[in-house]
Formats: C-alpha cells, sequence, structure tokens
C-alpha cells in the first residue's frame, strides 16, 4: 500500500486562529462601542472545523466565545440586556455549528480513508505494482492513468514464471481510464491462467481472446460498448532461445550495446476482440536472446504523446540518450522527461516496462552456481522455482516431448 503521513492535528493553525481572536478582541476593546469588528471573527472557528482536529476546534471555539462573551458583555455599554443576549447566543450558535462541521468532516475522511483503502486493495490485486520481478527477470517502469486518482485503468502489464519459461505481457485496451477497467480485466487473468496451462504463445492468445468475446457478448447485452485490447506476447526458455507474438500491438524496443532499435517481431496479428474478422491464425515468432540485452515495452500512450507543438513523443531518441543509465534510472528519466513533454497533459493511459534480467542473472558464473544449487536442492528433496521439469512449451515440442534444458537463466528478447 501506497506510505500516507501521518494526518496534521492542525495544532499551529489553531495557534494563529487563537492568537487572532485575541488580538482582535483587544483591538476592539479599545475602538470604544462604535466599532465593533470582533464580531467579523466568527470565522476563526469555521476556518478551524475546515482545518484541525475535533479538539483543536473545540479550543479555538471556546477562546472564540470567551473573547466575544466578554466583548459583548463588558465593553458595550449602550447594548439593552436584550441586544447582549442576542450577541452571546449568536456566538454560541457560530461555535456550535463549527464543532458539527468539523465532526462531519472527520466522519466523511475516515470513510473516504477506509474506501481508498479498499479501492488500493482492489486495484493492486488487478495490477501489480512495479517493478515486477518473476525468477530472474525483473521489469522497471511505470503506469499512469489518464483518468486523475485512478490506480487502473486501460493498460495491462505482467510477467509470470510458468512451466513453459518465462512469460511476459503488455496490453493496451481500447479506450482509457476506469471505463476500459473491465475488458483490461478480463484479458489480464485469462493471461495468468493460460500463460501456466498453454504450451504455446498462440493457444494464450487464443484464450485470451475467447475471454474478451465473452466480456464483449455481456457488454452488448448490458448496453454497453465492446473493446478490443491489442498485446505484445513474449516468452523465454532456455538460453538463447525466444518468441514474440504480437496482437496488434505497437513495436518494442532492444537495446543491445548501447544501440536502440525498434524491433516489429510477431507483428500481423489482428488485436484481441478482433480475431474473427480473420482466419489466419496469429503466429509467435522465434527470436534470439542475448545475456546484456534489455527491452523496452510501452503503449501508445507513451509513444502517441504530443507536446505543445504536436509533435509527437521521441521515444526512440530519448533512450539512445540514456543507455549507459541503469534500467530503474530509465524509467525515472522517462517519465519525468515525458510528463515535461506533455505538460504533464496526457491524453491517454501510459505505461513503460524497462525489462532485463537480474544483474545477478545477467553473470554466467552466478547463474552456474545458482543451476548447481538447484540441482543440489531438487536432490535433496526441495522444489525449485521456476518448474525445471515442464515439458509442454516449444522446445519440448522439438524435442519429442523431453524436458528443456536446466531452468532459463536468460529473461529477456531480442
Amino acid at each position: 500500500m501506497p506510505h500516507t503521513r501521518p494526518p496534521d492535528s492542525g495544532g499551529r493553525a489553531a495557534g494563529l486562529l487563537i492568537l487572532a481572536v485575541v488580538l482582535v478582541v483587544m483591538v476592539d476593546t479599545t475602538t470604544g462601542p462604535e466599532l465593533h469588528i470582533s464580531s467579523f471573527m466568527g470565522i476563526a472557528p469555521l476556518v478551524a472545523a475546515l482545518r484541525c482536529s475535533y479538539r483543536w476546534t473545540l479550543v479555538v471555539a471556546a477562546v472564540y466565545v470567551a473573547c466575544l462573551t466578554y466583548v459583548d458583555i463588558l465593553t458595550v455599554p449602550d447594548w439593552a440586556p436584550a441586544s447582549r443576549v442576542v450577541g452571546v447566543f449568536g456566538t454560541v450558535l457560530v461555535a456550535v455549528f463549527a464543532l458539527v462541521l468539523c465532526r462531519t468532516r472527520l466522519e466523511r475522511e475516515a470513510l473516504h480513508a477506509r474506501t481508498s483503502l479498499v479501492a488500493d486493495a482492489v486495484q493492486q490485486a488487478v495490477l501489480r505494482e512495479l517493478p515486477l520481478r518473476a525468477g530472474s527477470v525483473e521489469a522497471y517502469g511505470f503506469y499512469i492513468s489518464a483518468q486523475e486518482g485512478a490506480r487502473v485503468g486501460g493498460d495491462i502489464f505482467e510477467a509470470v514464471e510458468t512451466p513453459h519459461g518465462l512469460r511476459l505481457m503488455i496490453g493496451d485496451v481500447q479506450g482509457k481510464g476506469m471505463p476500459a477497467i473491465g475488458a483490461g480485466l478480463e484479458v489480464l487473468a485469462s493471461f495468468r491462467e493460460a500463460a501456466h496451462h498453454q504450451d504455446s504463445l498462440e493457444s494464450v492468445a487464443e484464450r485470451m481472446e475467447q475471454a474478451l468475446t465473452r466480456y464483449n457478448t455481456r457488454s452488448v447485452e448490458q448496453g454497453t460498448d465492446e473493446r478490443f485490447v491489442t498485446a505484445l506476447l513474449m516468452e523465454v526458455r532456455g538460453p538463447s532461445k525466444g518468441w514474440v507474438l504480437s496482437c496488434g500491438h505497437i513495436p518494442y524496443y532492444l537495446v543491445r550495446h548501447g544501440v536502440v532499435s525498434e524491433r516489429s517481431d510477431g507483428e500481423g496479428g489482428l488485436p484481441l476482440g478482433l480475431g474473427t474478422l480473420s482466419r489466419e491464425r496469429r503466429r509467435s515468432v522465434r527470436v534470439h536472446p542475448r545475456p546484456d540485452d534489455w527491452l523496452v515495452l510501452c503503449t501508445d500512450g507513451v509513444t502517441e504523446a504530443r507536446g505543445a507543438d504536436g509533435e509527437f513523443y521521441p521515444l526512440r531518441e530519448r533512450l539512445a540518450a540514456w543507455t549507459h543509465l541503469p534500467p530503474p534510472d530509465v524509467a525515472r528519466a522517462l517519465r519525468a522527461d515525458l510528463e515535461d513533454f506533455t505538460g504533464g497533459d496526457l491524453k491517454d493511459d501510459a505505461t513503460a516496462l524497462i525489462v532485463r534480467r537480474s544483474p545477478a542473472a545477467a553473470d554466467p558464473a552466478a547463474a552456474g552456481r545458482a543451476e548447481r544449487a538447484g540441482g543440489q536442492e531438487t536432490a535433496g528433496g526441495q522444489e525449485t522455482a521456476g518448474g525445471p521439469g515442464a515439458t509442454g512449451g516449444p522446445a519440448a515440442r522439438a524435442s519429442g516431448g523431453r524436458p528443456p534444458a536446466p531452468p532459463p537463466t536468460v529473461r529477456r528478447i531480442s
């Protein structure tokens, strides 16, 4: 959950208000009955009700009542008794109203805090917080919703370690903000399930397509809009084997030896939700990762962000200037630069993931030690993370169903 500071009790504000009331009353006692300026200090307990705790509001209200009662009774000799009673009653009425206002505000703030706590928990369950870690892969980045205050919206992403290798997905739902959450949740949940049980990216995409089709059918019955989702799926199995499948998603970027290149591997497939428009099946493309590669995956909220002059955000050029930085710093620099470029006025949900292997996994010697340790644990009856005995993926099909090589140590695709 996000860290929140303890609420300010408003002691400083209350002190300033009390000082103001006392000073005004002192001035009022020296100016004579013709100028009764302390009557305007009824604003003090009302301000305290909006800024301070109930205890401090009570203190301000008490000081206000005491001071105004003193002025009304002792400094206005020409007032009739009835006028004095009305003045004191009005003062007390303002104080009571301030206390009721403060109590109502605090109750609403408590309700909002509880609601926000639940909403944060739900949103975290929908979309994991960055950085993502799955096996030896690390994915840094950011997600910015087009709807203020929302932590989820039309962009989705996930990385999971499965019996079929590392599988990574980034997607962009048609639309933005809160209205796109339903379709995004259906596709994301389907990926999380299918990634563990389907032996190819094509099968995973088909399951995601089916889930979105069911969602669209329900949407039509309820009178809401159908939606499609672009998605980029990746799989890494073994030290130099990878597959990429694009469902109408924008290209990704490969950073290799300080050089940034745009990659469109696996393009050609229709977005999820539109698969019935073509009889051609989506097909993944084989790629060959290298140990020191890292990737930049994003949604069109980044690449189609516009500056004040109407120009699109130059993502490739910006990345080329940051290749010397580690991925966490690249993610921070990219977000800050994107918000500066657009003046903080993003028109669409924006997501960027900078994906790499963890430093330990990038070291072949460390990887070898990890594999040997994993073998010793298995011999001792311990289960190793990542499912080294899985046989369902493309590598297993190519080898006649035999288990693949030891657990993959490469976690990015080139």
